[in-house]
Protein backbone atom coordinates (compact mmCIF):
# COMPACT_ATOMS: atom_id res chain seq x y z
CA UNK A 1 0.00 0.00 0.00
CA UNK A 2 1.41 3.13 -1.01
CA UNK A 3 1.42 5.89 2.23
CA UNK A 4 1.78 9.54 2.86
CA UNK A 5 2.33 11.97 5.78
CA UNK A 6 -0.38 12.96 7.64
CA UNK A 7 -0.85 16.19 7.53
CA UNK A 8 2.37 18.02 8.59
CA UNK A 9 2.90 15.13 11.14
CA UNK A 10 5.76 12.88 10.77
CA UNK A 11 2.97 9.63 11.15
CA UNK A 12 3.65 7.76 7.96
CA UNK A 13 0.01 6.36 7.06
CA UNK A 14 -1.54 4.04 4.26
CA UNK A 15 -3.62 6.49 1.45
CA UNK A 16 -6.52 4.33 2.45
CA UNK A 17 -8.11 4.62 5.92
CA UNK A 18 -10.47 1.96 6.98
CA UNK A 19 -13.40 2.77 8.43
CA UNK A 20 -14.87 0.90 11.32
CA UNK A 21 -18.41 2.33 11.74
CA UNK A 22 -20.50 -0.69 10.47
CA UNK A 23 -18.00 -3.40 12.17
CA UNK A 24 -20.98 -4.14 14.55
CA UNK A 25 -22.96 -5.59 11.84
CA UNK A 26 -20.21 -8.59 11.36
CA UNK A 27 -20.42 -11.99 13.88
CA UNK A 28 -17.06 -12.48 15.92
CA UNK A 29 -15.52 -14.83 12.89
CA UNK A 30 -16.08 -12.01 10.19
CA UNK A 31 -15.08 -9.33 11.83
CA UNK A 32 -12.13 -10.96 12.47
CA UNK A 33 -11.88 -11.89 8.61
CA UNK A 34 -12.39 -8.38 7.86
CA UNK A 35 -9.56 -7.08 9.94
CA UNK A 36 -7.67 -9.55 8.88
CA UNK A 37 -8.35 -8.91 5.13
CA UNK A 38 -7.50 -4.81 5.45
CA UNK A 39 -4.34 -6.00 6.95
CA UNK A 40 -3.41 -8.10 3.73
CA UNK A 41 -3.99 -5.63 1.71
CA UNK A 42 -1.73 -3.02 3.46
CA UNK A 43 -4.08 -1.11 5.01
CA UNK A 44 -3.56 -0.72 8.52
CA UNK A 45 -5.33 2.53 9.34
CA UNK A 46 -8.43 2.17 11.03
CA UNK A 47 -10.82 4.92 11.69
CA UNK A 48 -13.34 4.93 14.77
CA UNK A 49 -15.83 7.00 16.78
CA UNK A 50 -16.92 6.64 19.97
CA UNK A 51 -20.87 6.97 18.90
CA UNK A 52 -20.22 4.45 16.46
CA UNK A 53 -22.17 1.47 17.60
CA UNK A 54 -22.80 3.46 20.91
CA UNK A 55 -18.86 2.19 21.52
CA UNK A 56 -19.42 -1.96 20.50
CA UNK A 57 -17.51 -1.34 17.33
CA UNK A 58 -14.47 -0.23 19.20
CA UNK A 59 -15.00 -3.04 21.45
CA UNK A 60 -15.65 -5.71 18.28
CA UNK A 61 -12.76 -4.46 16.39
CA UNK A 62 -10.22 -5.07 19.62
CA UNK A 63 -11.04 -8.41 20.30
CA UNK A 64 -11.32 -9.15 16.04
CA UNK A 65 -7.82 -7.96 16.11
CA UNK A 66 -6.58 -9.64 19.16
CA UNK A 67 -5.24 -6.59 20.67
CA UNK A 68 -1.85 -6.68 22.24
CA UNK A 69 1.05 -4.87 22.43
CA UNK A 70 2.91 -6.48 19.51
CA UNK A 71 -0.34 -6.04 17.16
CA UNK A 72 -0.71 -2.27 18.62
CA UNK A 73 2.84 -1.00 17.28
CA UNK A 74 1.68 -2.80 13.04
CA UNK A 75 -1.58 -0.59 13.16
CA UNK A 76 -2.52 3.31 13.14
CA UNK A 77 -5.61 3.89 15.59
CA UNK A 78 -7.91 6.91 15.20
CA UNK A 79 -10.92 7.78 17.02
CA UNK A 80 -13.39 10.71 16.86
CA UNK A 81 -15.59 12.08 20.29
CA UNK A 82 -18.31 14.76 20.65
CA UNK A 83 -21.24 13.94 19.31
CA UNK A 84 -23.36 13.06 22.36
CA UNK A 85 -27.55 11.67 22.44
CA UNK A 86 -29.03 15.29 21.27
CA UNK A 87 -26.06 17.08 21.30
CA UNK A 88 -22.48 18.08 20.52
CA UNK A 89 -19.71 18.44 23.23
CA UNK A 90 -16.27 19.45 22.80
CA UNK A 91 -16.30 20.30 26.96
CA UNK A 92 -12.95 19.69 28.24
CA UNK A 93 -14.57 16.78 30.96
CA UNK A 94 -16.49 15.50 27.75
CA UNK A 95 -13.08 14.67 25.97
CA UNK A 96 -11.19 13.33 28.39
CA UNK A 97 -13.54 11.18 29.75
CA UNK A 98 -14.54 9.96 25.92
CA UNK A 99 -11.16 9.51 24.96
CA UNK A 100 -10.63 7.27 27.81
CA UNK A 101 -13.64 5.27 27.47
CA UNK A 102 -12.58 5.04 23.36
CA UNK A 103 -8.69 3.96 24.90
CA UNK A 104 -10.77 0.91 27.36
CA UNK A 105 -12.78 -0.48 24.47
CA UNK A 106 -9.91 -0.50 22.23
CA UNK A 107 -8.01 -1.95 24.39
CA UNK A 108 -4.73 0.73 23.96
CA UNK A 109 -2.72 2.59 25.83
CA UNK A 110 -2.90 5.27 23.51
CA UNK A 111 -4.54 6.85 19.94
CA UNK A 112 -2.28 7.65 16.87
CA UNK A 113 -5.26 10.45 15.94
CA UNK A 114 -7.88 11.78 17.92
CA UNK A 115 -10.23 14.06 16.12
CA UNK A 116 -13.19 16.15 17.42
CA UNK A 117 -16.24 15.09 15.97
CA UNK A 118 -19.09 17.42 14.33
CA UNK A 119 -18.45 21.19 15.10
CA UNK A 120 -19.98 22.16 18.78
CA UNK A 121 -21.86 25.78 19.04
CA UNK A 122 -20.86 25.59 22.34
CA UNK A 123 -17.46 25.24 22.37
CA UNK A 124 -14.86 26.85 24.49
CA UNK A 125 -11.32 26.67 22.21
CA UNK A 126 -9.31 27.41 25.43
CA UNK A 127 -11.07 24.21 26.61
CA UNK A 128 -10.20 22.03 23.77
CA UNK A 129 -6.99 23.27 24.39
CA UNK A 130 -6.32 22.26 28.09
CA UNK A 131 -7.98 18.82 27.11
CA UNK A 132 -5.35 18.01 23.91
CA UNK A 133 -2.42 19.30 26.55
CA UNK A 134 -3.42 16.74 29.33
CA UNK A 135 -4.07 14.17 26.41
CA UNK A 136 -0.30 14.97 24.73
CA UNK A 137 1.45 14.93 27.64
CA UNK A 138 -0.17 11.94 29.31
CA UNK A 139 0.76 9.84 26.07
CA UNK A 140 -2.96 8.88 25.48
CA UNK A 141 -2.92 11.17 22.06
CA UNK A 142 -0.17 11.60 19.88
CA UNK A 143 -1.86 14.11 17.00
CA UNK A 144 -4.81 16.25 16.85
CA UNK A 145 -7.26 16.76 14.22
CA UNK A 146 -10.96 17.74 13.37
CA UNK A 147 -14.28 16.27 11.38
CA UNK A 148 -16.52 18.38 9.50
CA UNK A 149 -15.12 21.89 10.22
CA UNK A 150 -14.87 24.91 7.99
CA UNK A 151 -11.81 27.11 7.70
CA UNK A 152 -12.96 29.77 10.49
CA UNK A 153 -13.72 27.28 12.90
CA UNK A 154 -10.04 25.91 12.97
CA UNK A 155 -8.92 29.09 12.86
CA UNK A 156 -10.34 29.68 16.34
CA UNK A 157 -9.61 26.10 17.85
CA UNK A 158 -5.56 26.97 16.66
CA UNK A 159 -5.99 30.17 18.50
CA UNK A 160 -5.91 28.22 21.44
CA UNK A 161 -4.38 24.61 20.58
CA UNK A 162 -0.67 24.19 19.93
CA UNK A 163 -1.17 21.03 18.55
CA UNK A 164 -0.72 20.56 14.69
CA UNK A 165 -4.38 20.19 13.24
CA UNK A 166 -3.17 17.07 10.76
CA UNK A 167 -6.74 15.98 9.41
CA UNK A 168 -10.37 17.22 8.89
CA UNK A 169 -13.06 14.58 8.02
CA UNK A 170 -15.54 15.64 5.60
CA UNK A 171 -18.30 14.53 3.16
CA UNK A 172 -16.98 13.81 -0.28
CA UNK A 173 -17.51 11.91 -3.29
CA UNK A 174 -17.48 11.92 -6.93
CA UNK A 175 -21.29 12.49 -6.16
CA UNK A 176 -21.08 14.64 -3.27
CA UNK A 177 -17.96 16.82 -4.60
CA UNK A 178 -19.05 20.65 -3.54
CA UNK A 179 -15.90 21.71 -2.03
CA UNK A 180 -14.51 21.10 -5.63
CA UNK A 181 -17.27 22.46 -7.82
CA UNK A 182 -17.32 25.95 -6.04
CA UNK A 183 -14.13 25.97 -6.87
CA UNK A 184 -14.46 25.39 -10.50
CA UNK A 185 -17.84 27.79 -11.02
CA UNK A 186 -15.83 31.01 -9.28
CA UNK A 187 -17.65 34.25 -9.88
CA UNK A 188 -20.57 32.50 -11.69
CA UNK A 189 -24.27 32.77 -11.12
CA UNK A 190 -25.29 28.93 -10.48
CA UNK A 191 -25.72 26.49 -7.69
CA UNK A 192 -22.31 24.98 -8.34
CA UNK A 193 -20.83 28.58 -7.67
CA UNK A 194 -22.27 28.77 -4.12
CA UNK A 195 -19.59 28.53 -1.13
CA UNK A 196 -20.89 26.32 1.29
CA UNK A 197 -18.07 25.48 3.40
CA UNK A 198 -15.88 28.40 3.47
CA UNK A 199 -13.25 26.72 0.74
CA UNK A 200 -12.21 24.36 3.23
CA UNK A 201 -10.33 22.47 0.29
CA UNK A 202 -7.89 25.66 -0.57
CA UNK A 203 -7.73 26.18 3.33
CA UNK A 204 -6.99 22.28 4.46
CA UNK A 205 -4.35 22.47 1.23
CA UNK A 206 -3.12 25.56 2.45
CA UNK A 207 -2.22 24.49 5.47
CA UNK A 208 -1.45 21.21 5.18
CA UNK A 209 -4.29 19.75 6.63
CA UNK A 210 -5.06 15.85 5.34
CA UNK A 211 -8.96 15.61 3.81
CA UNK A 212 -10.33 12.68 4.96
CA UNK A 213 -13.27 11.91 2.67
CA UNK A 214 -15.48 9.91 4.32
CA UNK A 215 -18.56 8.67 2.64
CA UNK A 216 -16.62 8.04 -0.65
CA UNK A 217 -19.40 5.75 -2.46
CA UNK A 218 -22.51 7.50 -1.17
CA UNK A 219 -24.66 10.44 -2.86
CA UNK A 220 -26.92 12.77 -0.81
CA UNK A 221 -26.60 12.53 3.03
CA UNK A 222 -26.60 8.57 3.20
CA UNK A 223 -29.19 7.93 0.20
CA UNK A 224 -27.74 5.50 -1.10
CA UNK A 225 -24.55 3.94 -2.93
CA UNK A 226 -24.07 5.09 -6.81
CA UNK A 227 -22.00 2.69 -8.10
CA UNK A 228 -24.56 0.64 -9.93
CA UNK A 229 -27.48 3.06 -9.32
CA UNK A 230 -30.64 3.74 -11.77
CA UNK A 231 -30.00 7.69 -10.53
CA UNK A 232 -26.89 7.63 -12.34
CA UNK A 233 -26.64 5.78 -15.83
CA UNK A 234 -23.94 7.91 -17.52
CA UNK A 235 -21.50 8.00 -14.64
CA UNK A 236 -21.77 4.40 -13.96
CA UNK A 237 -21.13 3.67 -17.79
CA UNK A 238 -17.92 6.47 -17.85
CA UNK A 239 -16.77 4.35 -14.40
CA UNK A 240 -17.48 1.19 -15.94
CA UNK A 241 -15.52 1.87 -19.20
CA UNK A 242 -12.26 2.90 -17.13
CA UNK A 243 -12.59 0.66 -14.73
CA UNK A 244 -12.37 -2.05 -17.77
CA UNK A 245 -9.30 0.10 -19.21
CA UNK A 246 -7.40 -0.55 -15.91
CA UNK A 247 -9.22 -3.98 -15.46
CA UNK A 248 -10.41 -3.54 -11.87
CA UNK A 249 -13.47 -2.58 -10.13
CA UNK A 250 -15.74 0.35 -10.38
CA UNK A 251 -14.93 0.29 -6.51
CA UNK A 252 -11.58 1.10 -7.57
CA UNK A 253 -11.95 3.93 -10.02
CA UNK A 254 -14.41 5.52 -7.58
CA UNK A 255 -11.44 5.75 -5.34
CA UNK A 256 -8.39 6.45 -7.33
CA UNK A 257 -11.24 9.67 -8.30
CA UNK A 258 -10.06 11.02 -4.86
CA UNK A 259 -6.76 9.85 -4.73
CA UNK A 260 -5.93 12.02 -7.70
CA UNK A 261 -6.85 15.06 -6.55
CA UNK A 262 -3.49 16.99 -6.20
CA UNK A 263 -4.84 17.49 -2.58
CA UNK A 264 -3.42 14.21 -1.31
CA UNK A 265 -6.56 13.11 0.47
CA UNK A 266 -7.30 10.00 2.66
CA UNK A 267 -10.31 8.50 1.64
CA UNK A 268 -12.15 6.48 4.61
CA UNK A 269 -13.90 3.51 3.21
CA UNK A 270 -17.04 2.35 5.23
CA UNK A 271 -17.56 -1.47 3.69
CA UNK A 272 -17.62 -4.43 5.70
CA UNK A 273 -17.47 -6.41 2.00
CA UNK A 274 -14.17 -8.44 1.78
CA UNK A 275 -14.02 -7.88 -1.99
CA UNK A 276 -14.23 -4.10 -1.40
CA UNK A 277 -12.23 -3.12 0.65
CA UNK A 278 -9.75 -5.39 -1.59
CA UNK A 279 -10.87 -3.30 -4.65
CA UNK A 280 -10.43 -0.48 -2.36
CA UNK A 281 -7.07 -0.48 -1.57
CA UNK A 282 -5.99 -1.48 -5.45
CA UNK A 283 -6.70 2.14 -6.02
CA UNK A 284 -3.54 3.12 -4.37
CA UNK A 285 -1.89 1.88 -7.64
CA UNK A 286 -3.75 3.85 -10.16
CA UNK A 287 -3.13 7.24 -11.63
CA UNK A 288 -6.24 8.34 -13.50
CA UNK A 289 -5.15 10.98 -15.94
CA UNK A 290 -6.15 14.30 -16.24
CA UNK A 291 -8.86 13.76 -18.95
CA UNK A 292 -10.65 10.64 -17.33
CA UNK A 293 -10.73 12.56 -13.90
CA UNK A 294 -12.85 15.45 -15.88
CA UNK A 295 -15.13 12.68 -17.67
CA UNK A 296 -16.32 10.91 -14.44
CA UNK A 297 -16.27 14.61 -12.96
CA UNK A 298 -18.80 15.86 -15.78
CA UNK A 299 -20.91 12.07 -15.82
CA UNK A 300 -21.62 12.55 -12.15
CA UNK A 301 -23.92 15.54 -13.57
CA UNK A 302 -21.54 18.41 -13.40
CA UNK A 303 -21.32 21.28 -15.78
CA UNK A 304 -17.94 23.09 -16.34
CA UNK A 305 -18.72 26.66 -17.16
Amino acid sequence: MRTMKLGTSNLEVPVIAVGCMRINSLGQAEAEKFVRTALEAGANFFDHADIYGGGQCEEIFADAIQMNDDVREKIILQSKCGIRQGMFDFSKEHILNSVDGILKRLKTDYLDVLLLHRPDALVEPEEVAEAFDQLESSGKVRHFGVSNQNPMQIELLKKYVKQPLVANQLQLSITNATMISNGINVNMENAAAVNRDGSILDYCRLHDITIQPWSPFQYGFFEGVFLGSEKFPELNRKIDEISAKYEVSNTTIAIAWLLRHPAKMQPVTGTMNLERIQDCSKAADITLTREEWYEIYRAAGNVLP
